[in-house]
């Protein structure tokens, strides 16, 4: 009994508290990174930098990965995972293989008005060791395959017209990853409004005509 009582009243977190809180300090140091890639570029964004938005010492962040090269794989791979988990969300719409595509159109051009989608388009594959450039390869083309899936079914259901599904894929993907290059923030329209827009636009393009 009092065993029990002491550990409630323990300052000291437990295992589960200790995890939460690393993974809260990784994903601090990540979404911090992302933000600095994004806007200075991976070269000239210094992990220096990184630790002053976070007010902490560069040793703090080697507490946590192993180098800048990791941090910036670990980014880019946030926002990769990310369009994946939103694929495999619009894969369970029901309807036809258009509205999931939409869906998936909707979802991804919202990422790519965050940073760690904006990091993804923004960062060039030089920038990263070889190891990590296959990371990143391998992501982007899960990616590829998922969007070509949904527009050859969307062509055998009639709801897309029939197309060149590669090429139809490259340009989807080319436009909605473009937005991470114009979109800022303070514009016009909310990163829903842009998703909205630009999604409807692709999928009319997309439709069968009558």
């Amino acid at each position: 009994m009092f065993s029990a009582q002491a550990n409630r009243r323990s300052p000291w977190p437990t295992r589960e508290q200790r995890a939460e809180e690393r993974e809260a300090k990784r994903d601090a140091v990540l979404r911090t990174a992302a933000r600095l890639f994004k806007e200075r570029g991976f070269s000239a964004a210094s992990l220096d930098e990184v630790a002053a938005c976070l007010n902490v010492t560069k040793p703090v962040i080697y507490r946590h990965f192993a180098s800048k090269d990791q941090i910036l794989l670990e980014c880019v791979s946030m926002g990769l995972e990310q369009i994946l988990e939103a694929a495999a969300d619009a894969k369970t719409i029901p309807g036809t293989a258009s509205d999931r595509l939409l869906a998936l159109m909707k979802r991804y051009a919202v990422i790519m008005t965050e940073d760690p989608g904006m990091c993804v388009v923004r960062t060039g594959d030089h920038e990263l060791s070889e190891p990590s450039r296959k990371e990143f390869r391998r992501l982007k083309r899960k990616i590829d395959r998922v969007i070509r899936s949904l527009i050859e079914e969307g062509v055998e259901d009639g709801s897309i017209a029939p197309c060149d599904v590669k090429l139809t894929g490259f340009a989807i993907t080319g436009a909605l990853n473009w937005i991470a290059k114009w979109y800022t923030p303070n514009g016009a329209q909310s990163a829903g409004q842009v998703a909205d827009s630009m999604a409807s636009l692709l999928q009319g393009l997309l439709a069968r005509r009558p």
